[in-house]
């Protein structure tokens, strides 16, 4: 007998996703940010402790900052820190970056939300997204459309 070829399973590259910002807002243009962490909040979330759904992009003095963002501590974190779940973390951006978002946010009436977190080369990414909130009857439009492709599907594969 042979050996089976067994594929090693490579583990997803997302660690967190915002579905809340996807269901309550349009996602219009995204950009890819990188996160300034302390090393027991890459071990988190390297365990899978991390949490978008309340969190939001809070600009000021010209930088961007992931406010409400969870990343649960892990029961062997060091004794000589106190972790903070819930602190505030930079969003690192290029100054090009950084201005379409702000000009959006001013001008536009358009709001910063972070969609998911990611890695990316071994580096935690915040992919966030220039949104414009949605009306309960653009929500309800958009659950339609989706179970009626979800109903054509089913139909085609019926034949």
């Amino acid at each position: 007998m042979g050996k089976a070829n067994k594929k090693a399973k490579t583990p997803s590259a997302t660690i967190a996703q915002n579905r809340k910002a996807r269901h309550d807002f349009f996602l219009e243009e995204h950009f890819e940010a990188g996160l300034a962490l302390e090393g027991w909040e890459v071990k988190s979330l390297r365990a899978g402790k991390g949490n978008l759904s309340e969190a939001y992009v809070l600009l000021k003095d010209g930088e961007a900052f992931l406010f409400g963002a969870r990343i649960e501590p892990l029961g062997t974190a060091s004794t000589h820190i106190t972790p903070d779940p819930v602190r505030t973390r930079k969003l690192l951006l290029h100054r090009r970056e950084l201005g379409q978002i702000f000009g959006g946010v001013q001008k536009d009436g358009y709001t910063c939300v972070p969609v998911s977190l990611f890695w990316k080369r071994g580096l935690v990414k915040c992919n966030i997204a220039l949104a414009k909130g949605k009306q309960k009857f653009d929500k309800r439009a958009t659950e339609k459309e989706r179970d009626w492709k979800r109903q054509k599907q089913r139909l085609l594969r019926q034949g």
